[in-house]
């Protein structure tokens, strides 16, 4: 598994939770503080260990952290941009989760996403199945996919089922609040 992931938690620790938690994590499993690379490859047992390890530091179950984790990775800017190419609104964006695993390879090619399947049952309410090399993905994505509503101001109520990779989706109100604004493009900085 690409340490991307394992780093993406380490940095998610860092910046929500401190240096010194992350060193008591980093030194529960063994580590050197300096923690992963992001391009070397890594067991997938190493993501388990360290979300176990994150876990008891905290004290909180893996369903909370795993969920404040998806919520961390769609607030920041790289990943948001990768999640905002999927639509111009949230509807469109859901719409497009199907091919979320083969951008982001277009972008890393050994990154390890679960792939989506959407599955639309009613008007407005949606089931996402995450399929993944990893437990608990599911709950990842149902952080992700509520801090992506926030993004486009939508009100949606997103479980996560405990028992399966499965997000249920229902869309309260789509235009709640204002959006976050989004270019596909950014200004040019500096000279040419």
């Amino acid at each position: 598994m690409l340490g991307l992931i394992n780093r993406s938690i380490q940095n998610f620790l860092t910046d929500t939770h401190g240096v010194e938690v992350w060193r008591r994590v980093a030194a529960r499993l063994g580590l050197s503080a300096a923690g992963f690379e992001p391009m070397l490859k890594y067991e997938k047992g190493q993501s388990l260990k360290l979300i176990e390890a994150a876990c008891a530091e905290l004290g909180r179950s893996r369903t909370d952290l795993l969920e404040d984790l998806g919520t961390y990775l769609a607030t920041r800017e790289p990943v948001r941009r990768l999640l905002r190419y999927g639509g111009c609104d949230y509807t469109d964006f859901l719409n497009t989760l199907d091919d979320l695993h083969d951008r982001a390879r277009m972008a890393l090619a050994d990154l390890d996403l679960p792939e989506l399947s959407l599955e639309t049952l009613d008007d407005g309410e949606y089931r996402l199945r995450v399929a993944g090399r990893l437990p608990g993905w599911a709950t990842v994505f149902a952080g992700i996919l509520r801090a992506m509503a926030d993004d486009y101001g939508v009100l949606a109520l997103i479980e996560s089922e405990e028992n399966g990779e499965i997000v249920s989706i229902r869309l309260l109100d789509s235009s709640y609040a204002k959006g976050r604004n989004f270019a596909l493009s950014r200004p040019l900085e500096g000279n040419l």
